[in-house]
């Protein structure tokens, strides 16, 4: 017999929708299963859209309804998760760098990361190097995550690395970048602690940078 937590974890895998989502949440915390759990299954289930999204058989509007059913099982949850400091993770401040408006890859990152369990500080788009760097020293974040889209905007990624750095910072947290012209030998060569070809992948690294 499927559990409820299977039930939920195969309804993000398979993109099933907000409101089928919405009833096997409310069913499972109505059984007082605990809230980490379920947003174990989450990320199973976020996991294999990733590699379905990878593989071609999901597009980016299933990837784009896999990040809004996540942000609404993180509303579900938010009330039964923050009167409890440890299910917050870190604080990772987030934003595309200057000279790139683009969006939609950042917010989804967001929201996948907020869903597992992460503060976020968003800047926003066009972000310069300055923000970055007021942002970092004013929030005392575990993580900077930059966004880019434009292969004009990569240089921003590794001045702000380089002024984390000159600014002292860089050694008090960990720097994620992504964004579709970023790859893993990129992020290496600026010296990233991370790199999430999808939002998916974005809050694997974002956990495995807190593990190093």
């Amino acid at each position: 017999m499927t559990t409820l937590l299977e039930k939920i974890e195969h309804a993000f895998a398979e993109v099933s929708g907000v409101d089928y989502m919405k009833s096997l949440v409310e069913k499972a915390l109505a059984e007082n299963i605990p809230p980490l759990e379920i947003i174990r299954s989450m990320r199973e289930g976020l996991s294999t859209v990733g590699r379905k999204y990878e593989t071609g058989e999901y597009f980016l509007s299933e990837l784009i309804m896999s990040g809004i059913m996540a942000q609404e099982l993180s509303k579900i949850l938010k009330p039964h998760l923050q009167s409890s400091r440890e299910q917050v993770l870190g604080k990772v401040i987030i934003g595309t760098v200057k000279g790139d408006l683009h969006d939609i890859g950042k917010n989804l990152v967001s929201i996948m990361l907020s869903s597992v369990g992460f503060e976020i500080i968003d800047l926003g788009v066009d972000v310069p190097v300055e923000k970055f760097i007021r942002a970092a020293g004013k929030e005392d974040p575990e993580i900077v995550a930059m966004s880019c889209l434009l292969t004009i905007a990569m240089d921003e990624m590794k001045k702000t690395i380089d002024a984390l750095g000159q600014a002292g910072l860089r050694k008090k947290l960990k720097v994620l970048v992504g964004g579709r012209p970023i790859t893993l030998a990129f992020a290496r060569e600026i010296g990233a602690d991370g790199y999430g070809s999808d939002a998916i992948e974005a809050v694997n690294a974002a956990i495995g940078a807190l593990r190093k």
